[in-house]
């Protein structure tokens, strides 16, 4: 509350006195420390079978239909640590009508449109080229697609069946980051589990990451978890492998892939489970301001123990966008879902095996 005081106090002081009178009050060291940045994103979309729920179904992140949202808007504290024996931190604050309600991590007190994305404490330990360690709540390491900040965002508007029903969206626990040389970095964590705060059983959810860059233009990352995930069982175990690959071929043309398989022990009213996933994003840019995104998924649920439905899903989405400046970006979607079981709804509930959206989204971001 001090620090907020402060930093009003002095915007008064500047407004009625100006510079002089505004410097009169030193800014603290701490203070020049800390960088702020901000990011906002709103949309409208649309679902061609208009249906009677308003909903547009798999969609937790933009998932109304013929309906404007303001989907997130964050704002992010933060101290970058990289050299050997360095501190720092990083706070993500996040508020908005569909995002932080479909992150929220369970053990924290439910406060609907605010989230706290990430908040974690940073120590670069001077053991070799220096091996960064985090303490608290930080996104997870899975996955081709982010969840959107200032930091970075996806190619498409909508992410993939992949991003949210086949792996974590945050960890809390410890993770420690030691980059090797440019061709090789390696992130390890032990944490509460899947989107924990506090952990749900007496168990504990190891990952490891190797992020490589195995020659010019072209990344691969292989991503192995595994822990017990059920409510108050330490024996049941959830794995997931996730590899990620990414090339640029003829100058513009980014290339990406990921796959996820996971297997699940012993899940209460289905057993023994498992689900499988392939994504490809193209990416052209036409100009300095025009591109065009291109996505195609295959995700198999056999046992419903993802999405609630024995079911093999497919999408095909198109995303162009326009860069109107540095900080502002315009995209406009069109997606087509389809399933070999009715999960869609039209008419009546869950009465369509394929859904029709577009959707139209501007973000800015300092």
């Amino acid at each position: 509350m001090k620090k907020a005081v402060f930093l009003i106090l002095s915007g008064i002081i500047f407004l009625f006195t100006g510079v002089a009178g505004a410097a009169e009050l030193k800014v603290p060291d701490w203070l020049k420390e800390v960088d702020v940045n901000g990011f906002a994103s709103a949309g409208y979309n649309y679902n061609f079978n208009e249906p009677y729920s308003r909903n547009i179904n798999f969609r937790p992140f933009n998932n109304r239909d013929n309906t404007f949202g303001l989907e997130l808007a964050q704002l992010v504290f933060h101290k970058d640590a990289a050299a050997p024996g360095s501190t720092g931190f990083n706070l993500d604050l996040n508020y908005g009508y569909t995002v932080p309600a479909a992150i929220h991590s369970t053990g924290q007190s439910s406060s609907g449109d605010f989230d706290v994305k990430q908040a974690f404490v940073s120590y670069v330990a001077p053991v070799g080229n220096g091996l960064k360690l985090d303490a608290g709540k930080f996104i997870t390491e899975f996955g081709a697609e982010v969840i959107e900040g200032y930091a970075g965002w996806n190619y498409n508007y909508s992410r993939s069946l992949l991003f949210y029903y086949t792996i974590p969206y945050t960890h809390t626990g410890l993770r420690g980051t030691y980059v090797f040389n440019d061709r090789l970095t390696l992130i390890g964590c032990v944490a509460n589990g899947w989107d924990n705060v506090t952990d749900n059983n007496g168990g504990k959810t190891v990952f490891i990451h190797a992020a490589m860059t195995p020659a010019a233009n072209t990344t691969l990352n292989v991503k192995y978890i595994v822990g017990p995930e059920q409510n108050d069982n330490n024996n049941n175990l959830r794995h997931v492998l996730n590899l990620n690959f990414g090339i640029t071929v003829l100058e513009k043309l980014v290339f990406s892939a990921d796959y996820v398989y996971g297997f699940e022990k012993n899940v209460p009213g289905i057993g023994d489970s498992d689900w499988t996933g392939i994504a490809g994003v193209f990416r052209y840019p036409v100009s300095d301001k025009l591109a065009m995104n291109v996505r195609a998924e295959l995700f198999n649920d056999s046992d419903g123990v993802r999405t609630g439905t024995k079911q093999d899903m497919w999408e095909f989405t198109l995303t162009p966008e326009y860069t109107i400046n540095a900080n502002m970006l315009l995209r406009a979607e069109y997606r087509h879902d389809q399933s070999n079981k009715k999960v869609f709804d039209g008419k009546d509930a869950l009465d369509s095996k394929h859904q029709d959206t577009i959707g139209l989204n501007v973000i800015y971001h300092f």
